[in-house]
């Protein structure tokens, strides 16, 4: 393997003794183990709430590779509240723009935000450890500004016992072992995930047999800056497809499907790995460019996830609760919205605003999106993988019908793209009495929209919201703060009203819609803020 060479990996939490490690076990309300983009944000998002948080990680800092690369558009919403999204789209690379490729031929293109209106693209390409470095950066600033966070670096967690009223956590360090006990314990520990095999806990699925190559090269090049994927590639060697991004720094993540049977360290000589990336750059420029090789491996994926997200008091976000293949970028931003979902649930109970059933709608909510996502993934891979001549045939006559007419255009699959997942029927929103668009239908993700020179989601406070557009007359029972909206944008008007006059609508902390009203109605808005804070949950 080419040893990595990122100039952003960094040591951002150095080992440092601490007096409890020759103290009595210490309870802390929530202990928040490993310091990936979903720890990193959970642990930002308590923090930020007043909740104390002590996150836990066997690494000082970033790991190496690239890793994720591409956060969508819900993810840079979620970074803006916690104060972390300038520098990330300062950094990476903005597309909305994908085009699909059928041997020498393009099938056809897509904008995934082809709409006004929105603060933030539908996707930025930004290596993780960027990622995680600019979720830091703003830990660094809200602990300076009071909030309770710490993280501890070269902490290992090397066992758990699960009480009654806590969990108790064995962790090693460079000075010794010493416990730490958590009011509510959250694994976001990898997809490995050493906490979920203590406990030991199924991760079930399918695995893939397929074996992708990553390719990450440093160049100069004149591709634009969109996702370019290719079904039975026109150049010598790439296999049986291939995907092209443009990352920071001029690094350009490639992507090979080789198959199943091969032989790993064989494929991983970069002799060979440059005999696949000069094909492709050959055949898209003519020449081959000057290029360095950052990193390489060879990866299977599977498509599994957890029975439960919830153990007594540990719950699992991220990969240690589901794993989904990388077509369609639904790993990591599938955990910030995990690590969004509980954040406000935690910080409600731990301060007795809610019993702790609100804490089991994390998993009604998380494992419903956790199987859209499998689903999404699985589809996309077996499309992209046909196991039959039967299963070929269908696929390569989908792609030729596809670049001719737009209707077979929603059957070709190279990754259904991440997008933010839509509770629907699920217990805790409700009602929709208003005949308004869709997208802000009860269970969705509240969608940006301009107001002059500002945004809507600029707007929402972080807490329970409610929005009245158009003119309303709020009245004197308003349960939860109330941000009234007279001047009513385009933007505005086509997601939130339609063809209604007015729409009062009401907000999770998560920012997700838990009803909505063609006008002002106190009590039943009242009723849906009781049940979404828990009071009606099994």
């Amino acid at each position: 393997m080419v040893a990595p060479r990122y100039e952003t990996v960094k040591t951002l939490y150095p080992y440092a003794a601490v007096a409890a490690q020759t103290a009595p076990a210490q309870r802390h309300p929530v202990v928040v183990v490993g310091g990936g983009p979903v720890g990193l944000a959970l642990a930002l998002d308590l923090g930020q709430r007043g909740t104390p948080v002590l996150l836990l990680d066997d690494h000082e800092g970033p790991g190496l590779g690239s890793k994720a690369i591409c956060f969508a558009k819900r993810t840079l919403d979620i970074a803006h509240r916690l104060g972390a999204a300038g520098p990330m789209l300062k950094k990476g690379v903005v597309w909305n723009v994908g085009r699909v490729f059928h041997g020498d031929g393009q099938v056809f293109e897509f904008d995934l935000l082809p709409e006004d209106g929105h603060r933030h693209p539908a996707f930025i390409n930004l290596q993780q450890p960027c990622f995680e470095e600019y979720l830091h950066a703003a830990i660094t600033c809200a602990q300076k500004a009071g909030a309770p966070i710490e993280i501890r670096g070269r902490n290992r967690v090397t066992g758990l016992t699960d009480h009654d009223n806590h969990v108790s956590l064995d962790v090693d360090t460079p000075d010794g072992a010493y416990t730490v006990e958590a009011d509510y314990l959250i694994a976001c520990d990898g997809a490995r995930s050493p906490i979920r095999n203590h406990l030991g806990l199924s991760f079930d699925g399918r695995v893939f047999e397929d074996n992708f190559l990553i390719a990450d090269v440093r160049m100069t090049a004149d591709f634009p800056t969109e996702r370019w994927f290719w079904f039975q590639p026109p150049f010598e060697h790439a296999g049986q497809s291939a995907l092209l991004h443009k990352q920071p720094d001029d690094v350009w993540r490639i992507d090979f499907q080789l198959g199943w049977d091969i032989d790993r360290d064989l494929e991983l000589d970069p002799d060979r790995i440059r005999t696949r990336v000069d094909a492709m750059l050959s055949s898209q420029t003519g020449t081959v460019p000057d290029y360095e090789l950052v990193w390489t491996s060879i990866y299977t994926f599977q498509c599994r996830r957890m029975k439960s997200f919830r153990q007594g008091r540990t719950f699992f976000a991220g990969d240690s609760a589901h794993q989904v293949s990388p077509f369609g970028a639904r790993g990591a931003n599938s955990g910030v919205q995990d690590a969004e979902n509980l954040a406000w649930k935690l910080d409600l109970v731990l301060k007795g605003d809610a019993p702790d059933a609100l804490l089991d709608t994390y998993c009604r909510e998380r494992e419903y999106a956790a199987d859209e996502n499998i689903l999404n993934s699985s589809r996309a891979t077996d499309f992209m993988t046909p196991k039959s001549k039967a299963s070929t045939s269908f696929r390569d006559a989908v792609l030729e019908l596809a670049g001719r007419h737009a209707f077979a255009r929603p059957l070709v699959n190279s990754g259904r793209l991440s997008a933010p997942c839509v509770y629907d029927g699920l217990p805790g929103f409700g009602p929709d009495a208003l005949d308004g668009p869709a997208a802000t239908r009860p269970g969705a993700a509240c969608p940006d929209a301009q107001m002059g020179n500002r945004y809507l989601l600029d707007q929402i406070t972080g807490g329970f919201q409610i929005i009245t557009i158009g003119d309303v007359s709020v009245g004197p029972d308003a349960p939860c703060a109330v941000l009234s909206i007279t001047d009513v944008s385009p933007s505005l008007r086509a997601r939130f009203l339609g063809d209604a006059p007015t729409a009062v609508y009401l907000l999770r902390p998560d920012q997700h819609i838990i009803g909505r009203w063609p006008t002002w109605d106190g009590a039943a808005i009242t009723a849906a803020l009781a049940s979404s804070k828990g009071k009606q949950c099994r």
